[in-house]
């Protein structure tokens, strides 16, 4: 898995030539970087240049088209379907006649013949997608967000409290639907612009 920030980059971004935190640093890196995929429900930079295969078992007859993990799709390696546990997978076209085709924004497959819709085949593991997806490099507005989140870990600025000398300094957090502390405002509004919705 690939962090989506680097060590160097986040004190290049903040002006820290100290190497006193960089442990923490690193730690914090490849925490957050789970993190926010883990939030987001993305890898983001992981599957831009590496295939992703994902099998799907088709539960319903009638079901013409697929969500895919991840998003945006770069390129549709092979997709791929079986008629039965017993059968070979047979690999789908995406020229003349077009057996699919992708809403590569949002990461759908449409199953189809030439134009019109037609079902996957019902079953276990009944089709299989390899495809490539995300981002070449980590969105700029996602970095800020991860690095303002470094930030937020390292001066445990996620702590209800703190005490400095005599002085106790009372953290505001967001407080999340469920009652749990959540994401500061300015960090989770970018990292909304992510987030799958699971319908």
């Amino acid at each position: 898995m690939a962090n989506l920030v680097t060590k160097d980059d986040y004190k290049r971004f903040k002006g820290l030539s100290s190497n006193g935190e960089d442990a923490r640093i690193d730690q914090l890196v490849r925490s957050i970087s789970a993190l926010v995929k883990t939030y987001c429900g993305l890898s983001f930079i992981d599957y831009f240049s590496t295939d992703k295969t994902e099998t799907f078992t088709i539960r319903e007859l009638g079901t013409d088209s697929l969500f895919l993990d991840e998003q945006p799709i770069v390129s549709i390696t092979s997709v791929k379907e079986r008629i039965s546990q017993s059968s070979d997978y047979t690999t789908l076209v995406k020229t003349t006649p077009f057996e699919y085709y992708t809403d590569d924004e949002l990461g759908i497959l449409y199953r189809v013949n030439d134009v019109t819709p037609i079902s996957f085949p019902k079953g276990p593991n009944s089709v299989e997608v390899t495809y490539k997806s995300g981002y070449e490099n980590t969105p700029k507005d996602l970095e800020l967000a991860v690095y303002d989140l470094i930030t937020y870990y390292l001066k445990s600025e996620h702590k209800k409290e703190q005490s400095i000398g005599s002085t106790t300094i009372t953290n505001t957090n967001t407080t999340s639907i469920s009652g749990d502390i959540g994401f500061p405002d300015h960090i989770r509004r970018v990292l909304d612009l992510y987030k799958v919705n699971i319908i």
